[in-house]
């Protein structure tokens, strides 16, 4: 087993980490918005999670260099697309820095304006409630609105790989 001591070493190998962190698979979303001046920007996050059923919460996270952070900090929205295995393209599309990541894509807006992809598995449409600074990103915990759930393989990622889940039958 390859250890890797953050408290000691001042300057923490974030190769390792990443590496470390890589190891727990993740669902894949484009998280998108529309600022107040009706431009749309959407950005590639594995950092989705659930906080709360009651009220419903959910958050994720963007790294403060991102150039889409003013976008989402000035926006009081957000919608979270999971994607399914047959959307890897748009996650690649979101994760690659461009002028208008939207040219060409097909989308609607949803309840707030912001863009959603119809065959994404499920999409949170959220008011942003609470921004909080956790070291070198920003958690976007956001009120869901509206929800939609269809049928699909859900994309994900792990050890720096896309992939989808395998079924057990039987768990030992």
């Amino acid at each position: 087993m390859n250890t890797l001591d953050l408290l000691s070493d001042a300057a923490a190998d974030t190769r390792g980490l990443r590496n470390a962190l890589g190891r727990f698979a993740t669902g894949v979303t484009v998280v998108t918005t529309r600022t107040q001046d009706g431009k749309f920007e959407g950005v590639t996050a594995n950092s989705f999670s659930a906080v709360s059923l009651e009220p419903p919460l959910v958050l994720w996270s963007l790294r403060c260099a991102a150039p889409s952070l003013p976008a989402f900090l000035a926006s009081n929205c957000f919608a979270i697309n999971v994607l399914s295995k047959e959307q890897a393209r748009i996650s690649r599309h979101f994760a690659t820095p461009q002028l208008n990541k939207f040219e060409g894509l097909e989308f609607k807006l949803g309840v707030d304006g912001c863009p959603i992809f119809e065959r994404s598995p499920a999409i949170f449409e959220c008011r942003t409630q609470t921004k909080v600074q956790g070291g070198d990103h920003i958690i976007l915990i956001g009120r869901v609105v509206r929800v939609h759930c269809c049928d699909g393989t859900p994309l994900i990622f792990a050890s720096g790989q896309y992939g989808t889940h395998t079924l057990l039958t039987e768990v030992e």
